[in-house]
């Protein structure tokens, strides 16, 4: 979704966005990367082989470079390239994960007469294509994602499936693909969790470049001021999203950004969110202008 509020440097700027730097001091246990040797709640071996393969493929690895030159070189956006990319799949495998957990039944590799063990599969094909239509426009790029991904999995699905399974599983990743974008609204729970995936990258060093480079809007802003978010089971519900913000900026990520993302999809009474503040936000002994938020 484009955010006219956002900065827009030169565009014929030179130099190719630099890679967002590795979180450091992060000691939550909560928020881990996917491991394909850990214990999960769903069959993963199926999921395991697509990844080893996908993470492999040179001209997807190329389009994850080359998608974040428009959004960030270009147009002064928060990062969209190759460690969105890879935030976004093992924050959606995550996800997963816990709702799997919690006993959630998902529709949509069901409902297409696919196996359990092809639902992760197409929530990590979609989690890792879903933003390569930023090479062609920031603008309505969910849109151009859906052909160049449609190329990338009519050469990939054929290792791993026959014609109509393929064409099932293309169907699910293009949809989930597609309604990652808060105007489109997803038809299954595989969607719902690659749409609310994509919201969870917000912490402060997916906008380091153009905060850096000068950006002050209000993209840029609000997600400096996010520390840390973690994925974990929760009381009430089986997931519970908790995010740890330094000032009352944060809050446009939560309350504009993640919550336009929960809306519609499907998940909304599965996954309670919890921000807090960790400090003050002022010197008049007043205390923080926002202290904690749910969801």
């Amino acid at each position: 979704m484009s955010d006219p509020a956002d900065d827009a440097p030169d565009p014929t700027a030179s130099g190719a966005p630099a890679a967002r730097d590795e979180v450091v001091d992060d000691t939550d246990a909560d928020r881990h990367e996917y491991d394909p040797d850990a214990a999960h709640a769903f069959p993963d071996e199926r999921l395991n082989e697509v990844l080893a393969r996908l993470t492999s493929d040179e001209e997807i690895v190329a389009y994850l470079e080359a998608q974040n030159v428009n959004p960030v070189a270009r147009k002064g956006y928060n990062d969209h390239g190759a460690k969105h990319v890879e935030i976004v799949r093992d924050r959606a495998l995550r996800l997963y994960d816990l709702l799997k957990s919690g006993g959630v039944e998902f529709n949509g590799a069901r409902q297409q007469g696919l196996d359990e063990a092809d639902e992760p599969v197409i929530v990590a094909l979609a989690a890792t294509l879903h933003d390569i239509g930023h090479v062609v426009h920031r603008h309505d790029h969910p849109y151009y994602s859906i052909p160049l991904a449609a190329d990338l999995l009519d050469d990939l699905l054929p290792s791993f499936y026959g014609v109509a399974d393929r064409v099932r599983v293309k169907a699910e990743v293009l949809h989930a693909i597609l309604c990652h974008h808060t105007e489109e609204q997803p038809l299954t729970l595989e969607a719902g969790v690659v749409r609310i995936a994509d919201g969870l990258d917000m912490e402060r060093g997916r906008s380091r470049v153009p905060y850096e480079e000068g950006g002050r809007g209000i993209n840029t802003v609000s997600s400096q001021a996010i520390e840390r978010v973690s994925l974990r089971q929760g009381d009430e519900t089986p997931v519970q999203v908790v995010i740890r913000m330094n000032n009352a900026a944060g809050v446009y990520q939560v309350d504009s950004l993640l919550k336009a993302k929960i809306d519609g999809s499907l998940l909304e009474d599965r996954v309670r969110t919890v921000a807090i503040n960790t400090h003050s936000d002022g010197t008049d002994g007043n205390g923080p202008i926002v202290d904690r938020i749910e969801l």
